[in-house]
């Protein structure tokens, strides 16, 4: 019956989210196990096939995946690797973030601006960031009686009508002393993948924002906006090293499964790579135990499960 149900799948080369009441995922299944049972049933919530495409609509409630979300036994004892309400954002176990200068003490009048002046469309934006900030716990505010040497200056960024916030954080990346840790080349990471017949990408939400910061380091990563100074307590993006440490911190915690040759990381894009199916159930549940025993969490809107073919790396591969 799997075999049958293979053939008459056609292949997708994106996977689109669904809007409504919780949170709802489209994901294409080759052979997914619930499907190929005689007594399957659709969710009663779900949409049902699209037309023309024998693609599984599956429901996701409260960020949980259901028993319809390929395996029950690979994502339930696992739901902790993935982002909630209740916990948006994880903090990464035993990889803070440290700044190292290359000099005994940096040219403090290039570290200390005054706020960058904004547009009142800016500024509002800025508000909005930095109250999103302040919830996730990635920053937080600089009381008025605490000693200030280091103010990096935040712009807003407009792209399409949605803002963002960057932080200047030049100067202060000229005394950082450079990470050589080496990026994997994309080339041969699509190599790899290309020799796969089932591929899984997870992506890291918020990234960089999972790496705890040193309480020494905060205060080198303190932003001032016109309505106030705020210290990151979480690694920023846009400081030196920053993508070097994560890749590090990957390769760390998942040797194992990269020196197997099935996994494949590149800073935060996670990619697990099989030939069978059952074998891509026991690497995805290696994967996700390995993910939330470290406090880690996945972007589940960003997760495609068992592809045949999908776009990862900037590629489509198959």
């Amino acid at each position: 019956m799997g075999e049958a149900l293979l053939s008459e799948v056609p292949k997708l080369k994106e996977c689109p989210h669904l809007s409504g009441e919780g949170e709802y995922v489209h994901t294409e299944f080759i052979r997914g196990i619930d499907m190929m049972k005689e007594d399957f049933k659709l969710p009663e919530r779900g949409k049902g096939y699209t037309a023309g495409k024998s693609c599984i609509t599956d429901v996701v409630i409260d960020n949980k995946p259901t028993k319809h979300l390929l395996d029950p036994g690979v994502f339930f004892p696992c739901v902790g690797a993935f982002a909630s309400d209740k916990e948006p954002l994880g903090a990464i176990i035993g990889h803070e973030v440290a700044i190292i200068f290359n000099i005994e003490r940096p040219y403090l009048p290039l570290l200390r601006r005054p706020a960058y002046p904004a547009s009142p469309k800016s500024r509002e934006a800025l508000e909005t960031h930095i109250k999103g900030l302040l919830e996730l716990g990635v920053i937080r505010n600089v009381g008025h009686n605490e000693e200030v040497e280091i103010n990096t200056q935040v712009i807003v960024a407009w792209n399409h009508g949605k803002s963002t916030m960057v932080g200047c954080f030049r100067a202060l990346n000229t005394y950082t002393v450079p990470d050589r840790y080496l990026i994997p080349k994309i080339q041969i990471s699509l190599t790899e993948i290309s020799q796969a017949v089932y591929i899984t990408t997870m992506d890291a939400l918020k990234g960089f924002h999972q790496n705890v910061v040193t309480p020494r380091a905060r205060k080198y990563l303190r932003i001032i906006v016109h309505c106030g100074v705020y210290e990151y307590l979480r690694m920023p993006f846009g400081i030196k090293n920053a993508p070097l440490h994560f890749q590090r911190m990957m390769n760390e915690i998942f040797p194992e499964e990269l020196s197997e040759g099935w996994l494949i990381i590149y800073i935060d894009d996670i990619i697990v790579c099989s030939k069978t199916w059952e074998e891509h159930m026991y690497r995805l549940s290696r994967g996700l135990t390995k993910i939330q025993s470290v406090n880690m969490k996945i972007s589940l809107k960003k997760c495609h499960f068992g592809f045949k073919e999908l776009k990862a790396l900037g590629h489509v591969v198959s």
